[in-house]
């Protein structure tokens, strides 16, 4: 999406100072960072965060033709290299990288079973970015990155077999996970319900 683009665009105008690219770099960050640290890097408290955190969102979802969602989807993939936080970082990328971190960024299909056991953690009743962070030391943040940058390329090189094949990969990987939370729990969710 190019400059002229977005020229006058009122949806995107700062809020509070903080502009898209701002409102990305802080919300892939604020997990690798002290937020009072954070937020004062970027001349703005808990209080105006908080505000920001609604807006930005309000405007993604009062925007039909999904200009503000995109912009947003492209500063999240860049936020790492964002002026402020590579000078928190003191010109280096934080390091909240651990090897299934990497594998997830690399290897498609570990990403798609990640996901289907998060899915599957949520309907057994388990808090699902918990678990994988427990099981696999990812957190949330990072998880949400890196389904930013699969969904990023998905989009750019769009191919809707290949989808398609994800999408079945996935929803047996999403069964094999869901069985695995019913033995463990020893029955399944709905078991006690007599309809």
């Amino acid at each position: 999406m190019s400059q002229s683009d977005t020229d006058g665009n009122p949806l995107l105008e700062p809020i509070h100072g903080i502009s898209l690219n701002d409102y990305a770099a802080i919300a892939m960050n604020i997990t690798n960072y002290d937020e009072n640290t954070l937020f004062s890097a970027f001349g703005i408290d808990q209080a105006i965060w908080g505000e920001i955190n609604v807006l930005w969102p309000k405007r993604m979802q009062e925007d039909e033709t999904f200009t503000v969602a995109t912009l947003y989807g492209e500063a999240f993939m860049h936020a790492p290299n964002h002026p402020v936080i590579l000078s928190l970082a003191d010109g280096k990328e934080p390091s909240a990288s651990n090897e299934n971190l990497d594998r997830m960024r690399t290897d498609k299909y570990f990403y798609l079973e990640l996901n289907a056991a998060r899915t599957a953690a949520y309907a057994y009743g388990l808090d699902g970015a918990q678990w994988i962070e427990d099981k696999f030391g990812i957190s949330l943040m990072d998880f949400q990155a890196v389904a930013m940058e699969w969904m990023t390329n998905r989009n750019q090189n769009f191919d809707s077999n290949e989808i398609q094949d994800d999408h079945e990969y996935q929803q047996a990987k999403e069964e094999e996970y869901k069985a695995m939370f019913a033995a463990e729990q020893g029955s399944n969710i709905a078991d006690d319900i007599d309809f």
